[in-house]
């Protein structure tokens, strides 16, 4: 994708986001259907569908031969990679969002033929942008974020992953998760897989591990961690697929083979 083209998409999403951002923060107090879809506590309200609608919306007006991908049944039948396609979670953290009204964020990644250009992650109710264009590095707002370290040790790390890996689990080995969480410094759980990949770009988290995510949670993420030279990828040691659920290791660095020959085994 050519840089003037990249920086024009670019800034136009940002502005849809924040007009997003708006019309969540509008219908948050207010009644609105909340619905279940896989199981019981996988919830999906009106806002989460509004939301996807105005985005897939605006994309079909202003960029008609582009694709989208979305959660919420208002994108495209998409097969292949050969064009350019954007990958949205209108609210990623649904379950935040409906209990505690915050600690949710609308995530974006763009890819062109299979490459990352566009990642932008919004922590809508503290009006955080996290954004980053390929090979022009990511941004917290308007300050720039750094290269992660290469020399972090994971006994002074803080490793983000779901509770229910540590319990009897029939993907991964369990017992190695639980001497994870002894030997890391500490592990938290924030319900929102793109602020878990925003806050590992950030350096305030060192890793993040996942079972089964969906594109549009980490595709904004992806690009974002990308350049601050953070790793993404499958907890096979493959690469992530773009349009498959990956159970993913997104990291510093430097801890990425330690996790991946250590800790986490798939069964």
């Amino acid at each position: 994708m050519e840089s003037s083209i990249q920086e024009s998409i670019f800034e136009q999403a940002k502005r849809w986001v924040y007009q997003a951002g708006n019309l969540i923060k509008e219908q948050l107090h207010q009644d609105y259907k909340i619905e279940t879809k896989s199981n019981a506590n996988d919830l999906v309200t009106a806002v989460d569908k509004h939301i996807e609608q105005f985005f897939a919306e605006k994309i079909r007006t202003y960029y008609p031969d582009h694709l989208l991908l979305g959660e919420e049944g208002f994108g495209d039948h998409i097969t292949h990679l050969n064009q350019t396609i954007w990958i949205i979670d209108p609210i990623d953290g649904t379950m935040n969002f409906v209990h505690q009204k915050r600690h949710f964020a609308i995530s974006i990644g763009i890819y062109d033929h299979g490459v990352g250009e566009i990642g932008i992650i919004y922590n809508v109710m503290d009006d955080v942008l996290y954004t980053a264009l390929r090979g022009k590095g990511a941004f917290k707002n308007e300050a720039k974020l750094s290269p992660l370290p290469r020399d972090v040790q994971l006994e002074s790390s803080i490793i983000a992953m779901n509770s229910s890996l540590a319990c009897q689990n029939r993907r991964v080995n369990e017992k190695k998760i639980q001497q994870l969480i002894k030997d890391s410094r500490g592990t938290r759980s924030y319900g929102s897989a793109a602020l878990e990949f925003a806050f590992v770009a950030e350096g305030i988290l060192d890793g993040y591990i996942t079972m089964r995510l969906s594109p549009w949670d980490f595709a904004g993420g992806m690009v974002i961690l990308h350049e601050v030279n953070g790793v993404t990828r499958q907890a096979n040691g493959q690469p992530v697929q773009l349009l498959e659920n990956n159970t993913i290791i997104a990291c510093n660095p430097s801890l990425y083979q330690k996790l991946l020959d250590e800790y986490v085994e798939l069964k």
